[in-house]
């Protein structure tokens, strides 16, 4: 499993990739890929193109990169979800709170 981040092309947005199981054991990696950055971006997007897995600690790591980003007013984005996974965010209502693609 490995988490990485890099700012977008557009310079305003940080896109953070999850490979492989996203669990409690990646909580320390994903949350730096988001404090650790210079200036806070006005977009985050978490690309789940490569996630085998999530479990309910994944979800929560989720919603404090929201609280992270501005609560409500946060503009964050979970994008190339597998079926399965969309599944387990429409169950958890996390279609709500992301804009999930």
């Amino acid at each position: 499993m490995s988490v990485s981040s890099n700012i977008a092309t557009d310079g305003n947005s940080l896109v953070i990739q999850v490979e492989g199981r996203f669990d409690f054991s990646e909580h320390e990696a994903f949350r730096q890929c988001y404090e650790l950055q210079g200036n806070k971006p006005d977009r985050f997007v978490v690309d789940l193109r490569q996630t085998s897995y999530l479990d309910s600690s994944a979800l929560g790591m989720l919603l404090l990169l929201r609280d992270y980003a501005g609560g409500d007013e946060a503009s964050v984005e979970i994008i190339n979800c597998s079926q399965d996974v969309k599944k387990i965010f429409s169950i958890s209502n996390f279609d709500q709170l992301f804009a999930i693609h």
